[in-house]
């Protein structure tokens, strides 16, 4: 993994003055990263890495997890974004079939 985005501050945002922060529990909220407010790992399902349950009605809840909202996490997700753009690029060939 590259580390050229440690103490940058591209790779760290957090939203303090939002009405909903922060969304999860935490017991560190001068490192809570709001950077990836809606979780770009999400679509991933199961490989997401993060901690989740899938409801009886099929939705992914992601209430409990803090994985994108670690500020050491950035790097992890950011080399999965090849890993997100396939998946949406299959769902999209899917949805022509």
């Amino acid at each position: 993994m590259l580390d050229n985005w440690r103490d940058k501050e591209f790779s760290f945002f957090s939203h303090k003055k939002c009405e909903a922060f922060p969304c999860h529990e935490t017991d560190d909220q001068e490192n809570f990263n709001c950077l990836f407010c809606y979780c770009p790992l999400y679509l991933l399902g199961a490989d997401c890495g993060g901690r989740y349950e899938y409801l009886q009605n099929g939705v992914k809840d992601c209430s409990r997890c803090l994985f994108p909202h670690v500020r050491e996490n950035y790097g992890v997700i950011t080399e999965r974004f090849f890993d997100i753009a396939a998946k949406g690029a299959s769902l999209k060939f899917q949805a022509r079939s």
